[in-house]
């Protein structure tokens, strides 16, 4: 399944690691919805994909069905039931998500304050930006250095 630059792409961020084990189980519940979803009784052209054990991602392509409300409800329903069966918090927007060397880290918003002041967190790293909302964007615009990210705005009284 190809899908266009512009679809559309939700990212949940975990505040911990999921295990193999439970990559394996969520992807194939993930998997099971996103070939029964639905806009207005109309299919959508969907995938999602759990990257490095922490992000789960929704792709919609909405050129044959355009997601609505009642089907964005419906794809909240099963991140909330993953929520709840895995003990993990997938809607914090104050995790912070950066990476050392391959390796992926999250941690919450005033430990990632500290990093920055304390260099641990610099210029070149990469960080996640979840805010991206298309694929395009997704592809360019997710991982990059923090002197590019939103982040650097956030925290640059400590740059």
């Amino acid at each position: 399944m190809s899908f266009s630059p512009q679809s559309k792409v939700w990212i949940y961020q975990s505040n911990r690691a999921f295990t193999n084990d439970e990559v394996n189980a969520i992807q194939q519940k993930l998997n099971d919805f996103t070939v029964q979803w639905k806009a207005h009784g109309r299919q959508l052209e969907a995938k999602a994909e759990i990257l490095y054990n922490f992000f789960i991602i929704f792709f919609v392509d909405e050129a044959s069905a355009g997601v609505t409300g009642c089907s964005i409800d419906s794809s909240v329903r099963i991140i909330k039931e993953i929520e709840s069966e895995y003990h993990v918090d997938l809607f914090d927007r104050f995790n912070m998500a950066y990476k050392v060397d391959d390796k992926v880290i999250v941690t919450n918003k005033e430990d990632f304050e500290t990093l920055v002041n304390i260099k641990a967190v610099g210029p070149k790293t990469i960080v996640f930006n979840n805010l991206v909302q298309t694929l395009q964007e997704f592809e360019t615009k997710w991982e990059i250095p923090f002197e590019q990210s939103w982040h650097s705005k956030v925290f640059a009284h400590l740059l």
